[in-house]
């Protein structure tokens, strides 16, 4: 059995955000490993330059090459389409009956839950690792969830993220203006941007 961290998004492309935000999961929540899964179909048409998800997979490797906590499942990108979290629950749970699930997102996706597809089968499914950020308290996610999901906050966990400012919308504002996105991306990553011509 493992306990597995799950931490989809659109990586358009991954950046140290992403990378930092996994790591605390991973580190305070106890989990043996956390995936990255990027979805196939950016949940917003106005996802502007997307270079499609096998660039935004090949990213997402490049990123956790050589970290052995972290890893790109695929359980989303083979799906076309809308990506609905309790139909990837599903499927992982159907692979690995076994291991233990926690779904990784930040407070105000977390406070948004009772709007999702399925809430209740989510929470049957996966415990909800929540990143606390400025804004969005922990004890008004608790109440809501609680009030309209009945024993949901059996299944939340919270751990502690840093504030980073740094969004795949601002890294794609840079590259397409020609400034530096070291540092805000691993190297690997800010390589294959380079080596593909990407977000120019």
């Amino acid at each position: 059995m493992a306990r597995l961290g799950l931490l989809g998004g659109t990586f358009n492309p991954p950046h140290i955000g992403h990378l930092v935000c996994a790591q605390e999961a991973w580190a305070q929540l106890g989990l043996d490993r956390v995936w990255l899964l990027p979805v196939h179909s950016p949940p917003h048409k106005d996802a502007d330059g997307d270079p499609g998800v096998e660039r935004r997979v090949a990213m997402c490797e490049a990123a956790v090459a050589g970290d052995e906590r972290l890893e790109v499942s695929r359980v989303e990108a083979d799906v076309p389409g809308r990506s609905y979290t309790v139909d990837t629950l599903n499927r992982l749970n159907e692979a690995r009956p076994e291991d233990q699930l926690t779904f990784i997102v930040g407070g105000d996706m977390a406070a948004s839950l009772p709007e999702w597809r399925e809430p209740q089968a989510i929470l049957e499914l996966c415990s909800l690792g929540i990143a606390a950020r400025d804004g969005v308290g922990r004890e008004q996610i608790l109440e809501r969830l609680d009030r309209e999901l009945p024993g949901a906050s059996d299944r939340l966990q919270f751990f502690d993220m840093p504030r980073i400012d740094v969004s795949s919308t601002l890294v794609r504002s840079r590259i397409a203006a020609g400034r530096p996105v070291r540092y805000l991306v691993p190297d690997a990553v800010a390589a294959y941007v380079e080596r593909e011509g990407l977000y120019r």
